[in-house]
């Protein structure tokens, strides 16, 4: 799982950096576990914008990923390490005894061969799932429920990991990647160790056809229009947010820098023991 830098052939290689792949042991999908995935391009059903600079991209197939891992006190064995191009983490492929194959999110260090669970009396090992009352402290865990029974839905993309602080009660404090400590529900399930791919931060996509590649679009900085077109346009010369003085905005007209966006009525709130910054 590292890194492989191109040799500098054209402008664009010179800065070229891939994933080296070493992990991947099979690069077929299951095609039982596809589904067809439809581009928005940023609109949502009304087909209005409401996501700037999305659109184009490479054809893709969902992966359809077993985040509830729901399948409780059987033993499955991981079949193969996979590439999947809709998140930044590898997939395992896994089958349980009764011939049933399901994806999970890949932690770092799953190997072919090994063995996988799920339930409250497993063993605390790489990749078993089990709720955070069973989890001792101290312990890196991904792929975290918000409400139990829904399915994980943090620390999911890769390189990824939550620490276990502390338990008391039906409620266990655990530190998000972002240094935010919060509280949720000792029932909600997670998986054991830290998300495959570590280096996937690391990587430089080294030209603009890469960005457009992944679906992402152009942007024109705002300094660069015109004073009709966005708020920090306009001026004789280069000049910050159109004469200078002025705070850096959104088209729009919202603070791009400082302004807390966060509504003060947000029911998580309360679950917030310390934030992030």
């Amino acid at each position: 799982m590292g890194i492989r830098k191109l040799r500098p052939m054209t402008s664009a290689t010179r800065y070229y950096s891939v994933s080296s792949f070493e992990e991947i042991t099979k690069t077929r999908p299951e095609k039982s576990l596809l589904e067809p995935l439809k581009k928005s391009g940023g609109r949502n059903n009304l087909g209005r914008v409401t996501s700037r600079h999305r659109g184009g991209g490479h054809k893709r197939m969902y992966r359809v990923v077993d985040f509830k891992r729901e399948k409780r006190g059987m033993l499955a064995t991981v079949m193969a390490i996979e590439y999947d191009p809709n998140r930044s983490a590898r997939i395992a492929l896994v089958q349980y005894p009764d011939g049933e194959k399901r994806y999970i999110l890949s932690p770092d260090g799953l190997k072919v061969g090994s063995s996988v669970a799920s339930g409250p009396e497993v063993e605390v090992q790489v990749g078993n799932a089990m709720p955070l009352r069973a989890i001792p402290p101290a312990t890196m865990i991904h792929n975290v429920e918000l409400t139990p029974g829904r399915g994980a839905q943090v620390g999911r993309s890769a390189g990824t990991s939550l620490q276990l602080m502390a338990k008391e009660g039906d409620w266990v404090t655990l530190k998000m990647p972002s240094g935010e400590v919060r509280k949720f529900r000792a029932d909600c399930y997670a998986t054991i160790g830290v998300v495959s791919n570590t280096d996937h931060e690391n990587l430089s996509l080294g030209k603009a056809g890469r960005s457009r590649w992944l679906g992402i679009r152009p942007q024109t900085r705002g300094m660069a229009m015109n004073p009709v077109d966005h708020p920090m346009g306009g001026g004789e010369g280069r000049s910050k947010s159109g004469g200078g003085g002025q705070h850096p905005e959104s088209p729009w007209g919202k603070y791009a820098k400082g302004l807390k966006t966060r509504k003060r009525s947000k029911t998580s709130s309360k679950y917030i023991v310390k934030r992030r910054k």
